[in-house]
């Protein structure tokens, strides 16, 4: 019960007839990739670790001081000192 000569023969047919004889390459070669991508990602192991582990803290950095922020309160000093 599996698919005979004739039902391939009809397949490849209806499919040259929808994509045309110049797409169909480009749909093989598409189609092979995928599969070999499919079961090079099933033999692969899973890449995320599902296992608990304890959470270590992240440590403390203080956040970093803008330069600019600065220079623009000195001179916002000086400019109220001129005008004042």
């Amino acid at each position: 019960m599996g698919i005979g000569m004739q039902e391939m023969l009809i397949i490849l047919l209806v499919v040259l007839v929808l994509f045309g004889a110049k797409k169909l390459p480009e749909i093989g070669g598409g189609l092979g990739r995928a599969i070999r991508n499919f079961r090079k990602a099933q033999e692969e192991p899973d890449e995320i670790d599902i296992s608990a582990k304890k959470a270590e803290p992240a440590p403390q950095q203080e956040a970093p001081r803008s330069v600019a922020s600065e220079e623009v309160k000195q001179e916002v000093k000086s400019e109220t000192k001129q005008t004042v």
